[in-house]
């Protein structure tokens, strides 16, 4: 079982920046794949970003490509989310997942939240125009 707490959110000026964290309990943080969804009011969740074991490999939905980087510290149990030039559309409640099965089929596995086994309880971030 893991459990996962996200902090960081608030409330920032389009074109500023935030940084979302993730803690992770457990001993097992490393063998996971992370994954960073959002989900505005009325719409579905969506995702944003995802980082597999290796650091080196990450996936971006288009909509934040350029703008936002995924990034884990395996020995603090973290994986980050990066925010830089905000725009009111990414205003949503933002939750990280983790996946056992290491998203082991890359960009398709990573955007189905069904590819994830656990999840947190979400950040609130707004963007004011």
């Amino acid at each position: 079982q893991v459990q996962l707490v996200e902090s960081g959110g608030g409330l920032v000026q389009a074109g500023g920046s935030l940084r979302l964290s993730c803690v992770a309990s457990g001993r097992t943080f490393g063998s996971y794949a992370m994954g960073w969804f959002r989900q505005a009011p009325g719409k579905e969740r969506e995702f944003v970003a995802a980082i597999r074991r290796s650091v080196s490999v990450t996936y971006y939905a288009d909509s934040v490509k350029g703008r936002f980087t995924i990034s884990r510290d395996n020995a603090k149990n973290t994986v980050y989310l990066q925010m830089n030039s905000l725009k009111p559309e990414d205003t949503a409640v933002y939750y990280c997942a983790a996946d056992a099965g290491g998203l082991s089929g890359g960009i398709y596995s990573a955007m189905r939240p069904t590819s994830y086994d656990y999840w947190g309880q979400g950040t609130q971030v707004t963007v004011s125009s």
